[in-house]
């Protein structure tokens, strides 16, 4: 942790004389940038007692939205054509809209919910790439509190990228992705799916009914783990937990999916917990997978991989078999319940489930015999030159 807090407090520094520098711009006249948040000041913040901790995590465990697996029926109604339209990823503009959704009651009252939507992503946000954006959603805490968007605030929704059938599919593959990985740690993002119809609010007319997915806010996912996010780039192997950062990468290598990185903080938030040296990592966006496989889904070029369907194990190597045969003896203790989640999601047609099954049994295949987990994970990784103490990806 020495190591590793003295070349965050060097790039702190050098972050703040930039900052002072700025300033002195602005005095001279010159219009300077506001200065950039300090990512390393978060580290040294006081923490609270270990009974507010505790509280925290209850009450993120307990969040309603993501208590059930039953997928939520509403209704968002608002100006749908404007916001897909909004594909610039530097904006950050916010539209007003509205969430409509029937109580459990059963007496008919619809609660409607002012909301402010906004666009968000890279690849799914490309006009060439999917035709409805990936959405945020931010909610007045104070108009959900008997609701089941009680105690969120501003959440990610998946939203299904273009119509049809196979759109549909992928994002239950997507779900299925994040069930896995769910039954594989408590250390994962919780998403609820949903069957969203969009409503034009200017004409009352409805534009689509389609699939979508809520994931958990990143505080909550640390809340739970009674710890805090930090934003800190530039991360190595060794500054993460190594049975976390293993299970992830093992996790990813099972799924098809190298569509995420340490160094640039893509697809993944690093968790810190009080008293602790190391950073935990925690994964989500899976669609540029080949569990998933879009037709959009393609491997980065310098990975050497012609499909997302060919798996590609970035994660740190191991020295021994024995290292890495507690994450091992994890995936096939839960095989069974893995297996059966397929057929758990209600919509999934036949093929996608026939597929996802397929996919996931050629892992557990690859994983069966010890001499296969050495190849893959201590010998042909070491070959790889990619996981070497403290490498990066």
């Amino acid at each position: 942790m020495k190591t590793m807090m003295n070349g965050r407090l060097a790039r702190s520094l050098v972050a703040l004389l930039l900052a002072t520098l700025g300033a002195m711009q602005g005095l001279s006249g010159a219009q300077a940038p506001p200065p950039k948040k300090n990512p390393y000041e978060k580290l040294g913040q006081p923490w609270p007692d270990a009974e507010q901790l505790r509280r925290r995590r209850i009450d993120a465990d307990n969040l309603p939205l993501f208590n059930s697996t039953d997928p939520i029926v509403f209704t968002i109604a608002g100006d749908i054509k404007t916001v897909n339209k909004d594909r610039d990823q530097k904006s950050t503009k916010q539209y007003p809209a509205e969430v409509r959704i029937a109580r459990d009651e059963g007496k008919g009252k619809i609660d409607a919910i002012p909301v402010k939507l906004a666009a968000r992503g890279h690849l799914r946000r490309m006009a060439r790439t999917c035709d409805s954006v990936p959405l945020r959603v931010e909610f007045d805490k104070e108009r959900v509190k008997d609701t089941v968007f009680a105690g969120q605030g501003v959440l990610k929704l998946v939203v299904q990228c273009a119509g049809g059938g196979d759109y549909e599919q992928y994002l239950l593959r997507e779900y299925l992705a994040y069930r896995i990985f769910n039954l594989l740690t408590p250390r994962s993002f919780r998403a609820r799916l949903a069957k969203i119809t969009y409503v034009d609010s200017a004409s009352d007319k409805t534009v689509a009914t389609r699939l979508g997915m809520f994931l958990e806010d990143d505080g909550d996912i640390a809340r739970r783990m009674e710890g805090r996010t930090v934003a800190l780039p530039r991360g190595l192997f060794s500054d993460m937990d190594s049975d976390t950062l293993t299970l992830m990468m093992v996790f990813e290598y099972m799924i098809g999916n190298t569509d995420l990185s340490l160094v640039a903080l893509h697809n993944l938030v690093l968790v810190q917990m009080p008293n602790q040296k190391l950073l935990y990592p925690v994964p989500y966006d899976f669609d540029v997978s080949g569990l998933v496989h879009p037709p959009y889904a393609i491997p980065a070029r310098g990975l050497m991989i012609k499909s997302v369907a060919d798996r590609l194990y970035r994660g740190p190597c191991a020295k021994t078999p024995e290292q890495i045969e507690p994450t091992i003896a994890n995936f096939n203790a839960k095989k069974d319940l893995v297996m059966a989640l397929p057929d758990a999601i209600a919509s999934m047609d036949k093929g996608s489930r026939d597929d996802a099954k397929m996919y996931l049994n050629s892992f557990y295949s690859a994983i069966k015999n010890p001499n296969d987990v050495k190849r893959l994970f201590v010998d042909k990784a070491a070959k790889g030159g990619g996981c070497a103490t403290g490498a990066t990806m």
